[in-house]
């Protein structure tokens, strides 16, 4: 009877240990995003004037995640004759927010930044697009769903392909999955269709990456 008894409490302690270990770890990274940065040229990445490292770079680990909140972003090519880019980005809690740029001379430089929030009802999704400059035509699996800024209600939960052109720019074509229950947004910068960019320098692997999507924690 004895043996019982203990063993019964070893195996409640270690289940209670178990169980405040997982409550410990949700909390500790309910609050924190994902950040995935890519451009050509490689360029440095500082988050609020902090230096995060050079692109391509990925904030995705859970141990290397960031806090969620609005932070600004600013990419700094190494071709020092590269004008810089800032913006603001906004972290999400569990979700993956994806940056790209391609830098050019003047207004040749192109770029996109994706990232998704949360909706309160969750059997909804909403697709936001924006571009610089704005007033460019959307089109969302080659149908045309007006002009920019857009805000989109009930795409299908799906892969799609998200194209935004103007007169006198390159047309930006980006693809996403807009999954239930969040509003991914899309923000396009628009390059001049004078002449061409500098050649991508990016990984393949990187570029190959930029739909955001919940991360695993927030799947579970």
């Amino acid at each position: 009877m004895k043996k019982i008894i203990v063993v019964f409490i070893i195996s409640f302690i270690l289940a209670l240990g178990l169980f405040i270990g997982v409550q410990y770890y949700l909390t500790t990274h309910a609050e924190k995003g994902a950040l995935q940065v890519t451009s050509s040229p490689v360029s440095k990445v500082y988050l609020n004037n902090q230096y995060l490292g050079q692109t391509p770079l990925c904030k995705c680990e859970a141990s290397d995640m960031l806090n969620a909140g609005d932070y600004t972003i600013r990419l700094v090519p190494l071709d020092t004759s590269l004008k810089e880019f800032q913006e603001k980005v906004t972290i999400s809690s569990l979700v993956l927010t994806v940056v790209d740029r391609k830098f050019g001379k003047n207004a040749l430089s192109e770029g996109s930044i994706i990232s998704l929030s949360p909706l309160d009802d969750k059997k909804n999704t909403q697709l936001l697009v924006v571009s610089f400059p704005q007033g460019a035509d959307v089109l969302l699996d080659n149908q045309d769903i007006g002009k920019t800024p857009l805000l989109f209600d009930n795409p299908t939960e799906s892969d799609h392909t998200v194209r935004v052109g103007k007169e006198g720019y390159n047309e930006k074509e980006v693809r996403i999955r807009t999954p239930l229950g969040y509003k991914l947004t899309v923000a396009a910068y628009l390059s001049t269709s004078t002449t061409e960019l500098v050649s991508s320098n990016a990984s393949p692997a990187a570029q190959l990456t930029g739909t955001p999507t919940p991360t695993q924690e927030e799947n579970q």
